[in-house]
């Protein structure tokens, strides 16, 4: 049997999955860690992120704060909680990774609100509109889309890296990875990323479905470019022979 087969076998198999500690429990607890960093994240991000695009001041602020935080790695993050009274476990893993998580959601909102027309927000202001009415009615539906993307890159990101939470015995899918190094069970490993990556992708899928629906105005899926022209203009017709 090669490789991929025996994740097959690993991943058909029952009691791998309904067994205490097997996949479900730990996707469950790879759920539950990648939630509440990403809420976390938003928590601390977006209040920043909408005050200073609203006010348009704080840019570079705002990129070096991104650039710093990207630039600070994951594990090493974890490495440092090990010698705080933060320590090992699942708190430590939920605040590294919503450091982690800040970067796009903070960028994403304040370069969304930036990027709403600054005449209809004018008229918004002519029209009686208060600055907290402004940036909740007016700018906030604008710049859903774009602070929507910025949500769901960290949503991916955070669910890709909390495998990192089994080495600092966080719970996880990430343990069937590790676990399977420890046996030398690679099949067990190949099964753990795929199940990693396929909760990645259905999460940008689910993700990518909410902001769709977030989106002010008429909302239509993509339209293929060999119909775009059947769709915008009917058919001509053929000429007609002459009698």
């Amino acid at each position: 049997m090669n490789l991929f087969d025996d994740a097959l076998v690993f991943l058909n198999d029952p009691f791998n999955w309904t067994r205490p500690g097997g996949i479900l429990d730990l996707l469950v607890e790879h759920l539950r860690i990648s939630a509440l960093a990403v809420l976390a994240a938003m928590a601390l991000a977006l209040p920043v992120g909408i005050l200073l695009g609203h006010v348009g001041r704080g840019g570079a602020f705002t990129v070096a704060l991104s650039n710093v935080s990207r630039a600070v790695p994951t594990l090493a993050l974890l490495t440092i909680f090990a010698v705080t009274p933060i320590g090992f476990g699942p708190t430590a893993t939920t605040i590294a990774l919503a450091v982690f998580a800040v970067p796009p959601i903070l960028t994403n909102t304040y370069v969304g609100f930036r990027g709403v027309d600054r005449d209809v927000v004018e008229a918004a202001r002519a029209m009686g509109f208060g600055e907290r009415q402004v940036a909740f009615k007016v700018e906030l539906p604008l710049a859903a889309p774009l602070l929507m993307t910025g949500v769901r890159t960290a949503a991916v990101q955070v669910v890709a890296t909390a495998t990192l939470a089994a080495l600092v015995a966080g719970g996880g899918l990430g343990r069937i990875i590790t676990l399977g190094f420890r046996q030398q069970d690679y099949g067990a490993v190949l099964a753990g990323a795929l199940l990693v990556a396929a909760l990645a992708v259905l999460t940008e899928l689910v993700l990518a479905g909410l902001s769709w629906a977030l989106t002010p105005g008429p909302r239509r899926f993509p339209i293929p470019l060999a119909r775009q022209r059947s769709v915008a203009e009917p058919e001509p017709t053929a000429a007609r022979m002459p009698l």
